[in-house]
């Protein structure tokens, strides 16, 4: 091999606190990335998990022994989301020498020159050198993901006819709330959807929803066609999008609408109470690039454009690797 060509990278390490929104994004680039990976869930102990990163003084060693451990040999990448993977993969970075290459996903709060590469949503502010934005969120969506889970639920999912609606429900977080009245209104509507299309429903609940609000959802469904998922057995969420023909979303969930939109399908969203800036400037954004549109009484379905940013973000940082490698 020339001596003027990168190395490839043989290792990657995805760190995060175990949550799925975060794990995920981190998996979909290293997948997209096509590189071996092994994901660290980690745990920290009290009182650093409650400190700014900068604030710790020996981040590797108050990692609590029933997580994840961070210990050498130290991987050419390190992939990283969430408050708590902050300190862990800045501390593995310079433990290595500065040899692991390291990308933080969503807004860091810490300068991000303390990553080699950061990669935050178009609707948060920060901006820099080494900073990359996406359009929303990064996804494990791709053509032979939803192929091969669709077939995995052919069976079960062989009586479901066109039009087909998928439901994707969130929950109540910092900026929304889902309250029982909203569920109602979430309820009439699928009901008008129903009678003014014929469609069935695929229908997919979060933790978030809270047993209250998927009981109120199941018996409001008992009069329609469709299939619900609310957490027992598998999963079938990728096999529902790949089954759709359009996609309903509660505004909750950067990452639901995202993964919709990667799909390829025509995203409908349904409003929560709440809202802020970031989120309110991701909705406009979507609608306006042809991605999503308001959910009324009717169906509506269209061709939306193609979103496809993980894929992009991962040649960017594939190249980015390769000319620092050099």
């Amino acid at each position: 091999m020339p001596s003027d060509m990168p190395k490839s990278i043989k290792s990657c390490w995805i760190i995060t606190d175990g949550s799925a929104g975060m794990e995920n994004q981190c998996v979909g680039l290293a997948e997209a990335m096509e590189v071996p990976f092994l994901v660290k869930r980690i745990k920290t102990a009290k009182p650093w998990k409650w400190l700014p990163p900068q604030l710790w003084l020996a981040p590797l060693r108050f990692l609590k022994k029933d997580g994840d451990l961070a210990t050498p040999p130290w991987p050419d990448l390190v992939i990283s989301c969430g408050r708590q993977a902050i300190p862990i993969c800045i501390a593995v970075r310079k433990a290595s020498q500065n040899q692991t290459f390291t990308v933080h996903i969503q807004t860091p709060n810490i300068h991000p020159s303390s990553f080699d590469l950061v990669v935050v949503p178009e609707h948060d502010k920060l901006r820099g050198q080494n900073v990359v934005v996406s359009m929303g969120s990064l996804t494990r969506i791709t053509a032979e993901k939803l192929h091969a889970e669709k077939q995995k639920f052919d069976a079960d999912l062989r009586d479901v006819h066109s039009p087909v609606v998928t439901v994707l429900v969130g929950g109540p977080n910092r900026c929304y709330d889902v309250t029982p009245e909203t569920m109602d209104k979430l309820c009439q509507q699928l009901t008008a959807l129903h009678k003014n299309s014929n469609c069935e429903f695929l229908v997919t609940t979060s933790r978030r929803t809270g047993p209250e609000n998927t009981e109120k959802l199941k018996q409001a469904l008992q009069t329609l066609p469709h299939k619900m998922w609310s957490g027992d057995g598998e999963n079938p969420y990728f096999a529902y999008l790949e089954k759709a023909d359009a996609v309903i979303a509660t505004s909750d969930s950067v990452n639901m609408i995202c993964e919709a939109a990667t799909a390829g399908k025509p995203v409908l969203i349904f409003p929560l109470p709440g809202g802020n800036r970031k989120f309110n400037f991701f909705h406009r954004s979507m609608q306006q690039q042809g991605f999503c549109r308001p959910l009324s009484d009717d169906l509506t379905i269209w061709t939306p454009p193609a979103l496809s940013e993980t894929v992009r973000i991962a040649k960017i940082v594939q190249d980015i690797w390769r000319t620092d490698q050099k």
